[in-house]
């Protein structure tokens, strides 16, 4: 089944056309807020170069179960 979605508000305007698959192996700075300096200390600190990189970062991944855990109490 096909899922559409706007992701023009989360992602840089360079990417508004892109495939899921192709945001997933974008660079992190692809992210609407994201610098290209932020995206140098990702990489630096935790070896995060892409949006998937990201999204299975363990370190992120706890941080967002922590906060919707705490959301739905």
């Amino acid at each position: 089944m096909p899922i559409t979605a706007d992701l023009a508000k989360t992602v840089d305007k360079a990417y508004h056309d892109a495939s899921l698959a192709e945001l997933v192996d974008a660079p992190v700075a692809a992210l609407a807020g994201v610098s290209e300096g932020d995206a140098e200390l990702l990489k630096k600190a935790f070896n995060i170069r892409t949006v998937g990189d990201l999204g299975r970062s363990p370190y992120f991944r706890t941080a967002a179960a922590l906060v919707a855990l705490t959301s739905a109490s």
